[in-house]
């Protein structure tokens, strides 16, 4: 029995709930029918809380809206991908809380605001709001940054909490040439054998905070500050030091993206909407928000082409897995000749770890995907149908990865697996396709290939040839030709719980992870 250090992520206790996003519509009397609209976040930030943000941008399709934030702080690594998603989109930032009328956010089935065009009116005040602690690490990604002169910003030294553990072990050897070969080691037993905190930054977390506030243009002062105020305190930041810093862009307030009359500017903000009814009339010198020249129509134009297949180490972003939460190889795009070397190099990588591959792909070169299928047969690697949404950021942009470990969750709604993809997924030891995939079949060429690497497989043979063009499958039929080899999903893989089963997976890894604690001021 062996005591083991682990770091767990843990929130100071606060009455603050986690941070929720709201899409909200200006009341401010008179501005209708064109009033801006802003995303409005308040609340502790957690480590499932860039996948919140994420979602909402992904409905508002492109739409740049600024986001309004009011929050104590939170968890550190959280904190930095919201701020990398919101640099990424390029959106505004500015510290304020929201006043809802009608239907706020909490409500269950409000329907106040039906009809009126939005799903949540209000107005932005900065008196008395805050972003504390992780938080302007958050407030940093944005590209015009305002806090007004009654919100506060306030930095303080980063807490990290060390949890103990007590692993008992049964080993399984067996005697060779008289020496004793491990054949396997399996955890049975985990006791919690109390905790610490550090107040001081790793070399490897201040490494990593440096660069990134570094990356998004703000002044070294902000970083130096944050180091030399003790966790138990939080430095308020004056207005003027902040512009000095770069860490605010102007002395304006909350009211530069959310006051009433914004949207009388010529150009007109981005974040600005109309919405006639059959009472309005509209003025002849008023701009049309976000009008567009009417087009010809369109002419049919070919799908576009899928991505050459990436690799990437995931870490289950579900906050209820924290410390020790379930990795995997996250798989997407088309199958290319570059593929079975990429793969290699991912596997190579993790120096020997045996991770389930999570895959979603459209298909793409058939020679390519039976030498990656015999490369995961190889190292005895599962695998399953499902789409990785990312919780931090895109590993084609230029992010920066926690130990070069991106955060996400595995989804097989939103998968699919065609033409050559089944190839892949039959290399896989445990082969694993949820009813919500979209997974289709058909003849591919190169016969006598296919038909020995499905033997050699345990396939059944005849899978690829029941329709000359791709045709879906159901899971009934998968099962029947051993493609899927049982009724599980994702989650048997990827699940938030599975590390607390024993035997212990081999894919669940108890990591370090920064985290900031947000000390409420004594009057906000």
């Amino acid at each position: 029995m062996l005591p083991i250090p682990a770091v767990q992520a843990q929130e100071q206790s606060l009455d603050i709930p986690p941070m929720r996003f709201a899409v909200v519509r200006s009341n401010v009397p008179g501005c209708e029918p064109n009033c801006p609209e802003w995303i409005s976040a308040e609340g502790t930030i957690e480590a499932g809380t860039p996948l919140l943000l994420k979602r909402m941008l992904k409905a508002l399709k492109g739409r740049q809206l600024p986001v309004i934030v009011n929050s104590p702080g939170g968890n550190v690594d959280a904190a930095v991908a919201l701020g990398q998603m919101i640099r990424k989109n390029k959106l505004d930032i500015a510290v304020g809380t929201t006043v809802f009328s009608g239907c706020e956010p909490e409500m269950k089935n409000c329907r106040d605001n039906k009809g009126k065009g939005a799903d949540y009116f209000g107005m932005a005040y900065d008196s008395g709001a805050m972003c504390n602690s992780a938080c302007p690490l958050m407030f940093s990604g944005g590209i015009r940054r305002v806090v007004g002169d009654f919100a506060y910003l306030g930095v303080h030294q980063i807490t990290t909490t060390y949890r103990r553990e007590k692993l008992l072990y049964r080993t399984t050897y067996r005697i060779l040439n008289g020496k004793k070969k491990i054949i396997s080691t399996t955890v049975v037993s985990r006791k919690n054998a109390g905790s610490y905190k550090t107040y001081e930054m790793s070399k490897a977390v201040e490494k990593k905070l440096s660069a990134y506030l570094q990356g998004m243009g703000i002044g070294e002062g902000v970083f130096i500050t944050m180091k030399n105020t003790p966790a138990s305190e939080i430095h308020q930041l004056v207005l003027q030091n902040m512009l000095r810093m770069n860490l605010v862009t102007s002395l304006d307030t909350v009211d530069l993206f959310t006051a009433g009359t914004v949207c009388k500017a010529n150009p007109m903000p981005a974040n600005c909407r109309e919405i006639l009814t059959d009472k309005d009339t509209r003025p002849a010198d008023l701009p049309i928000a976000q009008a567009k020249p009417a087009l010809p129509a369109p002419t049919v134009a070919a799908a576009p082409k899928e991505a050459d297949m990436r690799f990437v180490l995931v870490r289950g972003s579900n906050p209820l897995c924290n410390p020790d939460c379930p990795e995997w190889i996250s798989a997407e795009g088309s199958i290319s000749a570059q593929t079975p070397e990429k793969l290699r190099q991912a596997l190579d990588a993790i120096a020997g770890r045996r991770l389930p591959i999570v895959i979603n792909s459209l298909g793409g070169d058939v020679e390519s995907a039976l030498a990656a299928g015999r490369l995961i047969r190889e190292r005895k690697l599962d695998i399953v149908v499902a789409h990785t949404d990312l919780a931090d950021c895109d590993p084609s942009a230029d992010c920066l990865a926690n130990g070069g470990v991106h955060t996400g969750l595995a989804i097989e709604s939103e998968a699919e697996c065609a033409s050559a993809c089944p190839i892949m997924v039959a290399g896989g030891v445990r082969r694993f396709i949820g009813p919500a995939v979209r997974l289709s079949v058909g003849s591919l060429g190169l016969e006598d290939k296919v038909k020995a690497y499905l033997e050699e497989m345990a396939i059944k043979p005849g899978l690829f040839s029941i329709s000359s063009s791709q045709q879906k499958i159901d899971r009934e039929t998968m099962l029947k030709f051993g493609l899927a080899t049982g009724r599980h999903s994702a989650d048997e893989l990827t699940g938030a719980t599975i590390c607390r089963s024993v035997p212990r997976p081999d894919n669940c890894r108890v990591v370090p992870s920064a985290n900031a604690e947000a000390d409420t001021p004594a009057k906000l």
